[in-house]
Formats: C-alpha cells, sequence, structure tokens
C-alpha cells in the first residue's frame, strides 16, 4: 500500500506556480490576485479560507479576503460580488460555503462572472466540462485527477466507482474519470446513499472516490485487493483525547481498508490540499485569460 500524498503533490504545484510568478514579476505583468469572500463565523470555513490566503501569499499571488456577518442582507453580498466583477485587478473569486440559510447560493454563484469563477460552480463553466470544453475544473474533482496523474496511477479501462452525486465532487469527478483523456477513460459507476448492492458494486472497482459526507462509511468488506482509494471526505467525530474535542476522519475507514489497497488518500492530508493547490492553478489560469483543458 502507497500513500497518495495531497501535501507532497500540492507542494510541487505550488513550486511550479511562484515560478510562473516570478516569470509575470520578470516581464513586469501582473501577478494573480484571488477574492475571497467568507459570510459568518464558521469555524470549519475560517479553517479553509485562512489555508487559501496562505497559500496565496507563499506562492507571491495577491489576495483580498472579504469578511461578511452572518446577517448580511442576500443583496449587499450580490453587490460585494459585482464589485469584484468589475474590478479589472481581480483574477479569481471564491466564495465559501456553505452560506447562511437566507441567502440562495445558486444565485451568488451565478453571479460571479464565469471568467474569474475559480471555483468551478458556474452553470457556464459546468457546462463547458460536461462538453469537454476548456474552462475551469471544480477544485476538488481537479486537483484529484492532479494527484492521479502525478502518482501515475493506471485509469484506462478501469471501472470508477464514485460514491456520492454532488454537483461539487461527485458528478464532476465522474465526467471526468470517463473522459477520453489520461487521467480518464475508466467505465464509471456513480452512486449514492440510494444505489441498491453498493456493497456489490464497489467491490467490482478498481478505483473508488467516496464523497458521500459519512464518516467511516466505505469498509474494508466493500474494497477488492489492490483498488486505489480516493478519500474526499472530511468529518468531525468526538474524541475526548483531542484539545479540539474532535478529530477529523474520512468516508473512508483508513484502518479497516488500507491493507487491502495499492494506493490511499490520508485524512488530513490527502485530498484537502489537493483541492487548495487546483484552486490556485485555476486562478493562475485566470489571470492569463486561459482555462484548464484536460482532454
Amino acid at each position: 500500500m502507497q500513500i497518495l500524498d495531497g501535501k507532497l503533490v500540492s507542494a510541487a504545484i505550488k513550486a511550479q506556480l511562484a515560478d510562473k510568478v516570478t516569470e509575470l514579476k520578470a516581464m513586469g505583468k501582473k501577478v494573480p490576485h484571488l477574492a475571497a469572500i467568507l459570510v459568518g463565523d464558521s469555524a470549519a470555513s475560517e479553517t479553509y479560507v485562512a489555508s487559501k490566503v496562505k497559500s496565496c501569499a507563499e506562492i507571491g499571488y495577491n489576495s483580498t479576503l472579504l469578511r461578511f456577518d452572518a446577517q448580511i442582507s442576500e443583496k449587499h453580498l450580490l453587490d460585494n460580488i459585482i464589485l469584484l466583477n468589475e474590478n479589472p485587478d481581480i483574477d479569481g473569486i471564491l466564495v465559501q460555503l456553505p452560506l447562511p440559510k437566507h441567502i440562495n447560493e445558486e444565485l451568488v454563484i451565478n453571479t460571479i462572472d464565469p471568467s474569474k469563477d475559480v471555483d468551478g460552480f458556474h452553470p457556464v463553466n459546468v457546462g463547458k466540462m460536461v462538453s469537454g470544453l476548456p474552462t475551469f475544473i471544480p477544485a476538488t474533482p481537479y486537483g484529484i485527477m492532479l494527484m492521479l496523474e502525478h502518482y501515475k496511477i493506471p485509469t484506462k479501462g478501469k471501472h470508477a466507482v464514485v460514491i456520492g452525486r454532488s454537483h461539487i465532487v461527485g458528478t464532476p469527478m465522474s465526467i471526468l474519470l470517463s473522459r477520453n483523456s489520461y487521467p480518464g477513460n475508466c467505465t464509471v459507476t456513480l452512486c449514492h446513499s440510494h444505489t441498491a448492492n453498493l456493497t456489490e458494486i464497489c467491490k467490482q472497482a478498481d478505483i473508488i472516490v467516496a464523497a458521500i459526507g459519512r464518516p467511516d462509511f466505505v469498509t474494508a468488506d466493500m474494497v477488492k485487493e489492490g483498488a486505489v482509494i480516493v478519500d474526499v471526505g472530511i468529518n468531525r467525530i468526538p474524541d475526548a483525547s483531542k484539545k479540539s474535542g474532535f478529530r477529523l476522519v474520512g468516508d473512508v475507514n483508513f484502518q479497516d481498508v488500507a491493507d487491502k489497497c495499492s494506493f490511499i488518500t490520508p485524512v488530513p492530508g490527502g485530498v484537502g490540499p489537493m483541492t487548495i493547490a487546483a484552486l490556485l492553478k485555476n486562478t493562475y489560469h485566470a489571470s492569463i485569460g486561459q482555462k484548464v483543458n484536460l482532454n
């Protein structure tokens, strides 16, 4: 069994991007500028946004963090997004999800200029991804593809099972893995909480991408020998031995499954760092007017 080390791969991608920033500066061109919007005071969202801002600083990007109270009106939030759309110095915009219940997330995402939508959630970018056109790929699936490529994981002709059908991870992941490219050319089964015979389906998989949001959901009896396991889950469960009172676990029971795998991502330190690396790559492409093409 080999660990798919997201920290290691992410560091390599950041180093490449830092070199590109140095080149941009040497040519007298502007460096990428990412704007992040944080609404409310969720500890998890604070952590995610802080890591993104820190990563920007590490590689020489500019970043702007806009904080708003949880009671902000939907109109005020949308007005601020429009200002970012109109600001020529801002290359990428991300709104940290989830948002308070009184704000329509779909409307917020649709308000972001597709050319600055570095999260890849805007319907225009989703449609282009489905059509195989150059666009911004949602950061987590894009990060997973970059990881599979880095470790040279064989994908052609493999059976990939994706557990979870969200528009953020599961659905785009199934599309990317089935695409006629590398990584890709998989036969993909997209499963979810209502899938019948889920265990039997998973046992056929050469590659499992677990993104169902349930701690330790995937167990050894669902995994065949030599499978590649990508664990997207980040779940907080109570742990009195920790200072925080909780610990992070994935959607895969790591201890139960690891011995059967050829490759597996840890939680934390697997997919999480790759999501940030992919976001940074999207922001770089936005800054130079390019889109990602995984064909």
